[in-house]
């Protein structure tokens, strides 16, 4: 790359160098920059300003910077910092952690929709950004902090795919970032939508949001999820360090937790410092900082004056069972409301029975505490008291602690492949010493494991050290017991919590419900009368765009050709909700022939289920059931905590741009469509496995099997099935090994796989040149399918490329009179051109379009499509390699015999894909969410 060194600024071993007009800045010595901040950790550039500027200062706003990453806890962190006295605090930006408790689509629409309930949309809110780390060591602009830093490097800084060696640590599906992303279900039924949401190439980046905030003046900032974000900040931008007064972080566990027994045995009476679960590996650790520990180092050792509130603090503050119930029986708020639908579904789901109980004892691990916003109360209050230095603050005892965060496990100086800063021609003095020893790799990281012991890991521990290590920051010890000693609150920050919750004081303005004067939940399904139908059909997706503008087409077919029947007739009203949503626990005498399984691990979130029920609502087919499938690609779970997993082959999905960060919100369109009455809920029932029932365990989400099940069982004796699947192959593999699949299963229709000498398109994965994103996504998957009995017909990759023209398509879309489908599909095809046309992350977009072949082909009602098929022994490659995993090749000995797909007309194609969508019949019944909100402000005799 050609530089032109217009400038520069030497700060240790930093170097900022402009580039036709960018900043960007280049670690000398170090893949990633890594504690070369820490020479200046004694020098606190906030208390050597001018005398005459803090007093300028200090009657103004205390300005704040909330970096977080959308779980529960952060949101009512944000509640309670937006209530305070605007005259005393003034949150400035948002920031969202894109390694953390949440995806980012997913993420920053839902703190749009809580700012916008808030009347606080001047508040600008930052998440993502599309720079890396190159080989050379240089970062480029607006690094978007979706991977840890010690992994940001991990492809060779031109995408943000990557591995998830700590984020494994978080499950995936429920009870981890499927019910974040939907606050259990919550969200989309709550919360009200504004005019903000994201939008590709125009969301504004962490770092930008960082930059423009901090470089405005003095501020204060609050870490609430990883580190990742503002280290980035720390390294890109030391000039702007003298800006940030101080930093309230809410992670880590320094001392263990003891219980206080004279019949304890020693060493069996603290508990594990940190909170991983499980922590057989790492007992160490705290989820914020473990999420990157080289990121919470750099804070920590950058000079700015910290205050660390570590488990040694939340754990003394849980959700007591008297604090939940005076909470149940006052919510004046919105946002009180809100706050507590969200703890009472995480008190109804919680595994176990110990959800209010204090920290006492190694037992106790997973209880439910007040994190995020009790760091919040005791920044709040220690900024009140901010003319005392001892950190004197209404709800927290202080103590000064000198600690330092490990990063890496002794022996130092090994190279086993785990640590990416011993690899390479760089030299650096962080090469040896504390960060050059064993980083652990995986939630059950062999090195970590100890037979009958305690894991050895000890990766993001904030550990109390002495020496040259040594960081002297203010600590949280304990949460303060109400001096009101007969109140049944017996923490100071539960009535605080609880009051301020509740003000009316600049309290939300409406939810969903109330925004609109004729809201109400509408349930649409189709009358085919007396009809003929057709073949009983399946369609499996991975809700990549392509997928859904294959649904699009597949719900416009005649019912002669696909039977979509689902429910028996009843009234869709409003007032009959409950009993319709009940149909989702599946009854097999209602549920017939069509059923959509979505796989939760190809180019989207689980949440994003949500944006399948919006499809077929607007479609007016909420009478389609849609089943879930596993998050995990087959054998990539953990087999002792299944809820964990590795990230082997889902690795090869950007989370930025071009992939889940888009996919998630159907590139900035999601929120476009009308709010469907059904959406992901976390409701359970013991029936199927819950702890308990909670209070409408009716609405239980079904699962992809399930649905599988009660189509199987609802079919007339002697019929088959017709399966489409356009994502991995994962949902399939698991129906296969069910009872009888084969003998009720009449075609599969595979979308993926390549034959032939062309690349493939897995562009994140260079070393796999032949290899498709469907087939690599679960190698195991495929190679279950293609040893399968089952008649297969594969659309691969070559033929898709063959109708994967933008144009085309985008010509005949242009008429007038267009149905709402015709339009969404024109809206988002012009906008994934557009990007392809205008950023390179974008560059694969073509492979969305090519995905809907398969519907086409499986109609197969247009001879002029001029279809050819050629039978192929074929084998599926899958030997744990990545370079080959998922590749499909001629094998005359080993292959067993499939129709693949060879050629089609392609301009009939064209034609006939926009014909279909062009036709009113089985047209949207309600074509958006701004047709929706008409309806809902419209009285009802005044509508259409």
């Amino acid at each position: 790359m050609k530089i032109e060194q217009l400038s520069y600024e030497k700060m240790g071993s930093i170097f900022v160098v402009a580039e036709r007009g960018r900043l960007m800045v280049r670690v000398s010595g170090l893949v990633v920059l890594i504690g070369v901040l820490g020479a200046l950790a004694r020098f606190n550039f906030s208390t050597n300003r001018p005398a005459e500027t803090r007093n300028q200062i200090k009657d103004r706003p205390r300005r704040i910077l909330m970096d977080m990453d959308v779980d529960m806890d952060d949101f009512f962190g944000i509640f309670y910092l937006l209530k305070q006295n605007t005259s005393e605090f003034d949150l400035q930006a948002i920031t969202i952690s894109s390694n953390g408790w949440c995806n980012s689509g997913h993420g920053i629409n839902h703190v749009y929709d809580l700012l916008f309930m808030m009347g606080r949309d001047d508040i600008p809110v930052g998440v993502g950004g599309e720079g890396g780390i190159l080989p050379n060591a240089t970062i480029l602009p607006n690094l978007g902090g979706y991977l840890p830093i010690i992994d940001q490097g991990a492809a060779g800084g031109t995408s943000t795919a990557g591995g998830c060696r700590y984020r494994q640590a978080i499950p995936v599906g429920a009870k981890g970032l499927l019910d974040v992303d939907t606050m259990y279900g919550l969200r989309k039924g709550f919360l009200p939508q504004g005019s903000r949401g994201y939008s590709p190439l125009e969301q504004p980046t962490a770092q930008q949001v960082m930059i423009n905030a901090i470089s405005a003046g003095p501020i204060t900032v609050f870490l609430l999820g990883t580190h990742t974000n503002f280290a980035i900040f720390l390294m890109t931008n030391p000039q702007l360090k003298k800006n940030v007064d101080h930093v309230y972080v809410m992670g880590g566990g320094i001392r263990p937790q003891c219980a206080k027994s004279n019949n304890s045995k020693p060493g069996e009476e603290c508990g594990n410092i940190g909170n991983l679960f499980p922590a057989d590996s790492n007992p160490y650790a705290e989820f914020n900082i473990f999420q990157d520990p080289f990121a919470a180092y750099e804070v920590l050792h950058s000079g700015i004056p910290v205050t660390v509130i570590p488990l040694d603090a939340t754990n003394t503050i849980p959700v007591s069972e008297s604090v939940f119930k005076a909470f149940e029986q006052k919510q004046n708020t919105y946002e009180a409301q809100y706050s507590f639908k969200a703890l009472k579904m995480a008190h109804d789901t919680w595994p176990d029975n110990h959800f209010h109980e204090e920290m006492k004892m190694a037992t106790l691990l997973q209880n439910f505490f007040m994190w995020d916003y009790f760091m919040v109360g005791v920044a709040v209050s220690i900024m009140r008291n901010s003319s005392k230095d001892n950190g004197e603050n209404e709800f927290a005892t202080m103590e000064y602690m000198n600690i330092t965060v490990v990063t890496s496990n002794e022996p130092y100086g090994t190279s086993d492949g785990s640590n990416p800063f011993n690899k390479g021609s760089t030299t650096s003095k962080f090469k040896s010493g504390v960060h050059s020893g064993h980083v652990q790799t995986r939630v059950q990281d062999p090195f970590c494991l100890e037979k009958n012991k305690k894991g050895r890991c000890k990766d993001g521990y904030t550990m109390e050290v002495t020496g040259p290590d040594a960081v002297y920051v203010l600590v949280a010890t304990e949460a303060k017991r109400n001096q009101d000693a007969n109140s049944s609150l017996d923490r100071e920050f539960y009535k605080s919590f609880l009051d301020v919750m509740n003000y009316p004081r600049l309290s939300g303005r409406f939810n969903i419900s109330t925004q609109f004067p004729y809201y109400e939940d509408i349930f649409y399904k189709p009358d085919f009368g007396t009809r003929k139908k057709g073949k009983p059909f399946v369609f499996d997706i991975d809700m990549s765009t392509g997928d859904f503008i294959a649904l699009l087409y597949l719900l416009k077919l005649p019912i002669e050709q696909i039977d979509l029947k689902q429910l028996s007739p009843l009234k869709y009203m409003a007032e009959e909700w409950a009993y319709v949503l009940s149909k989702r626990v599946l009854d097999k005498n209602d549920l017939r022939s069509y059923g959509i399984l979505v796989s939760p691990n190809g180019w989207a979130s689980a949440a994003t289920i949500d944006i399948v029920y919006d499809v077929l609502h607007m479609m007016g087919r909420d009478d389609v059931p849609v089943g879930l499938g596993d998050v995990f690609a087959i054998g990539q779970a953990e087999p002792t905590f299944p809820s964990l997993g590795d990230c082997k082959y889902k690795k090869a999905i950007p989370l930025g741009a071009g992939g889940l960060l888009d996919s998630d919100t159907l590139y900035g369109l999601g929120r476009d469509l009308p709010r469907s009455p059904r959406r992901y809920t976390a409701e359970n029932s013991v029936k199927f496995g819950a702890p308990r029932d909670t209070n409408h365990p009716e609405l239980r989400q079904p699962l992809a099997l399930e649905v599988w099940k009660s189509i199987v069982d609802s079919i007339d004796p002697g019929s088959k099935v017709t399966y489409l699947t356009n994502g991995p192959l994962t949902n399939l593999a698991q129906v296969i090994s069910s009872n009888s699949a084969s003998s009720v299963i009449q075609d599969v229709y595979i979308v993926g796989g390549h034959v032939g000498y062309e690349k493939g398109n897995l562009f994140t994965v260079p070393s796999n040149e032949f290899a498709e994103f469907n087939m690599f996504l679960d190698p195991l998957a495929a190679k279950v399918v293609m040893d399968s009995e089952l008649n297969v017909t594969l659309i691969p990759l070559g033929v898709q490329r063959t109708v994967s023209s933008f144009d085309c398509v985008l010509q005949r879309l242009e008429q007038k009179n267009q149905t709402p489908e015709a339009a969404l599909t024109q809206n988002l095809l012009s906008r994934l051109s557009q990007l392809q046309q205008k950023n390179d992350r974008y560059h694969h977009m073509n492979t969305f379009l090519g995905e809907v072949l398969g519907a086409v082909v499986l109609a197969g009602d247009d001879p002029l499509l001029n279809q050819t098929f050629q039978p192929m022994p074929l084998k599926i490659l899958v030997d744990g390699n990545v370079k080959k995993d998922g590749q499909v090749v001629i094998d005359e000995k080993q292959g067993r015999l499939v129709k693949v797909l060879r050629s089609v007309n392609a301009t009939a194609y064209y034609d006939h894909f926009v014909n279909v969508l062009m036709n009113q019949i089985q047209s949207a019944r309600i074509g958006s969410f701004a047709a929706q909100k008409r309806i809902w402000s419209t009285p009802p005799n005044r509508l259409p």
